[in-house]
């Protein structure tokens, strides 16, 4: 849920991917329904990749 990682941190150089769920808050209510999508960008991510997932 932290939209400023991507500028805090140098991802580039990371041995992982991240996904940077966009939601109204951290409540299930607003992230279940997104979990569809978060699956199919975990399943495609590479190393040092950043992806948005929501609004």
């Amino acid at each position: 849920m932290d939209q400023n990682l991507p500028f805090q941190q140098n991802l580039v150089a990371a041995t992982l991917g991240v996904v940077l769920v966009r939601a109204p808050s951290n409540r299930l209510i607003h992230v279940l329904p997104l979990v569809p999508d978060i699956l199919v960008t975990l399943s495609g991510i590479q190393p040092g990749e950043v992806r948005r997932v929501g609004v």
